[in-house]
C-alpha cells in the first residue's frame, strides 16, 4: 500500500538503495490493472517493470511505457516442452515484438534460462543490441539442460567472460542481477565469489 512503501523508501535511502527493477510481474490486457503496476513502480522511483506480458497487451503497455517514461523488459523462463505458446524463452521472437514499438519496449535477459533453453547468451545478446534492459545472471552446470543448476560465475557452461564482453561491446549499461538458485540456505560464498569474478574480469584484448 502506499502507507507501506514509505519506511521502505526510507530504509533504501538509509542504505544508499536505488530500486531499479519490479518483477517478473504479469502485464495484462487490462489498463486499471497495468495501470497499477505502473503507478506504482512510479510512486518507487522504478524505471523498468520487468514482466512476461500478455502478447495482447502490447499496445497497452506501450500507450504506458510512453505515459510513465518507464521501460518494459521481456523476461525470459525456459523452454517449456509441453506448452509450445510459451515463446519468450527466444530471443528471436522476443524482438520481434519489440523491434517496431516504443525504444523503452525491450528484453529482461536471463542468461541461465537462455542455456536452459539451449540458445547461446552471447548470440542472443548481440541479437537484442539496444532492447537489453536488464539482465538476470546464472552461470549453469550444463548447456541445454532444463535441470542444470547454478554454479560460481566463470566456472560454468554460461560463458560469463563472453556475456560480460557482449555487454561491454553493445554498451549495456546495467543492471546486472546475481541470480543463484542452488544452495539456496547458504550460498552467499558463491554469490560472494561470483561478484569477485565480475571485479576482477577484464576484456580481452
Amino acid at each position: 500500500t502506499v502507507e507501506q512503501r514509505a519506511p521502505v523508501k526510507a530504509k533504501l535511502k538509509a542504505l544508499g538503495l536505488t530500486p531499479v527493477g519490479y518483477g517478473v510481474v504479469k502485464l495484462k490486457n487490462d489498463e486499471a490493472d497495468s495501470r497499477k503496476i505502473f503507478d506504482f513502480c512510479k510512486d518507487m522511483d522504478i524505471g523498468i517493470v520487468v514482466s512476461e506480458p500478455d502478447v495482447d497487451a502490447f499496445d497497452l503497455i506501450e500507450k504506458l511505457v510512453k505515459e510513465y517514461d518507464i521501460k518494459m523488459a521481456i523476461h525470459n523462463h525456459p523452454k517449456r516442452p509441453l506448452d509450445r505458446a510459451y515463446r519468450f524463452w527466444d530471443p528471436e521472437y522476443v524482438l520481434s515484438l519489440v523491434k517496431d514499438r516504443d525504444p523503452r519496449m525491450g528484453s529482461c535477459a536471463d542468461v541461465g534460462h537462455w542455456v536452459r533453453s539451449g540458445v547461446k547468451p552471447v548470440d542472443a545478446i548481440h541479437l537484442l543490441k539496444g532492447r537489453i534492459f536488464d539482465s538476470h545472471i546464472k552461470d549453469l552446470i550444463a548447456f541445454g539442460d532444463p535441470k542444470a543448476h547454478d554454479t560460481i560465475w566463470g566456472t560454468g557452461k554460461s560463458d560469463i567472460p563472453g556475456v560480460l564482453s557482449a555487454y561491454k561491446e553493445i554498451g549495456f549499461p546495467g543492471p546486472l542481477h546475481a541470480e543463484y538458485e542452488h544452495n539456496w540456505e547458504n550460498n552467499l560464498p558463491e554469490v560472494k565469489a561470483s561478484l569477485e569474478f565480475v571485479k576482477n574480469w577484464k576484456p580481452a584484448k
